[in-house]
């Protein structure tokens, strides 16, 4: 039965190997729930615009356009930014399956764990910087009015 436990202690490797993928993918999820808020969010904003675009007259239609297409903006990159938190994810959950299916063959596939995990760490980059870029997009499309101090 040496064959046994050798194979037991392959598997129980393994999974201890997976837990900090686990982590990543718990991750992962957190922020695509906040990255689905913040369309959400997006995609409203941009339906009251175009209704309030719809009644307007012309005077104000040129602040509500160039709103509508920001918001357009914003809405794309945080699809583009989930498509890639998604594609980290299903890297991350391929990179869990190839490191059980090596404790279970003969196949040294620790090569290719570790490209999936690399590539899973760049497709995670992309996701940050395109969500970063949404939020800089939003923060700077907030138009703050200065109104003057009463009183003193």
């Amino acid at each position: 039965m040496p064959s046994y436990d050798a194979h037991v202690f392959d598997i129980t490797r393994v999974i201890q190997l997976a837990i900090a993928p686990v982590f990543m993918l718990t991750a992962v999820a957190s922020i695509i729930n906040a990255l689905l808020g913040r369309l959400g969010r997006a995609v409203d904003r941009r339906r009251v615009v175009e209704a309030q675009l719809a009644q307007q007259g012309e005077s104000q239609e040129g602040e509500a356009l160039t709103e509508v297409i920001l918001l357009a903006r914003r809405i794309q990159l945080v699809l583009w930014s989930i498509g890639f938190a998604v594609l980290s994810a299903l890297l991350v959950c391929v990179l869990i399956g190839t490191a059980f299916l090596g404790a279970y063959t003969s196949l040294d596939l620790s090569r290719t764990v570790a490209i999936l995990f690399i590539a899973a760490v760049f497709a995670l980059t992309a996701c940050l910087l395109l969500f970063m870029r949404e939020v800089f997009l939003a923060a700077i499309s907030v138009q703050h009015p200065v109104r003057p101090r009463r009183g003193g």
